[in-house]
């Protein structure tokens, strides 16, 4: 079996984290939430990447790539799916962000020149389908979410820019990751120069970029949880993954995360998901098996 199945790894421990954000993002705000939980993760992967040696497998320009990729992938990217979330509300951005899937299938079969075969892409298409069905009738409860903050066209062009943004950050990586470098220490690299740039916001006195509220050790301690699970190991694994995986079929498996969140808000919050959720859920499951039998 080929190892794109570890996207889908990344992608539940991307769900799992997504909970953990809600307190300390309503804390501190969005993007002082962002800096935080960045400061704990480049201390975390750097202190891992020193103690095994990994970043003497990245050469200067391996380094730059990488970089490239966080300033893309994760400052810009990023920074464009919270300024959607705001103006348009949750669901219709994670329905724009969903789109990377369909960015990084093109730009592989463009630069890479990736081949699937008909079950590979029969099975990529209804796990792209399933997450957008997924998204788009989240049922009820979710429309009350729904808003819209100054131009719909303005607000749509950001949420296909995160999309974008991460499909460049993903494709920028992989070179370096065929190449050999190792997980850790690219992925460190990519968190401290998005992190720089965060402080560079802040450091800017940027009004959005401040906290509304002081950090504490309960709210520290949630981010720094929720840095290891999202960006410790579920970005390690997905750069490990890219490396041996095809592009595509790795980004269409780590756009999962949607849909495995599902279970994890009924078992949380008592609230069965919508008709709409679990068709979504059954096209992806389907999708995933054509996938990994291929």
């Amino acid at each position: 079996m080929s190892l794109e199945w570890l996207a889908l790894v990344s992608a539940f421990l991307w769900a799992c984290a997504s909970l953990l954000s809600v307190i300390p993002a309503r804390h501190l705000g969005t993007f002082a939430f962002s800096r935080w939980r960045m400061a704990c993760v480049s201390l975390m992967l750097g202190a891992m990447s020193l103690v095994s040696g990994g970043f003497y497998t990245l050469s200067l320009t391996q380094m730059g790539m990488m970089a490239v990729s966080g300033l893309v992938g994760i400052f810009i990217g990023d920074t464009c799916l919270y300024a959607c979330m705001n103006r348009i509300g949750p669901r219709r951005a994670s329905l724009l962000f969903a789109t990377h899937a369909a960015f990084s299938a093109l730009f592989g079969i463009w630069l890479f020149q990736e081949r699937l075969s008909l079950q590979g892409w029969t099975g990529a298409a209804l796990v792209f389908a399933g997450v957008l069905v997924a998204v788009a009738f989240s049922g009820a409860k979710a429309q009350k979410l729904e808003y819209t903050h100054g131009a719909l066209w303005f607000s749509l062009s950001l949420g296909l820019m995160a999309a974008l943004c991460q499909s460049l950050g993903t494709i920028i990586a992989k070179p370096v990751m065929v190449a050999g470098a190792d997980p850790i220490a690219a992925s460190c690299v990519r968190m401290l120069v998005a992190f720089a740039a965060h402080g560079g916001l802040r450091l800017a006195q940027v009004p959005f970029s401040k906290p509304t509220s002081p950090i504490n050790l309960r709210v520290l301690g949630i981010i720094a949880l929720n840095g290891l699970l999202a960006m410790v190991m579920g970005m390690t694994i997905f750069l490990f993954a890219l490396r041996h995986g095809n592009v595509t079929l790795v980004a269409i498996m780590s756009s999962t995360s949607p849909v495995m969140l599902l279970p994890i808000l009924w078992i949380f919050t008592r609230q069965r998901p919508g008709a709409g959720s679990w068709l979504g859920a059954i096209l992806v499951v389907f999708g995933t098996a054509l996938v990994l039998a291929r």
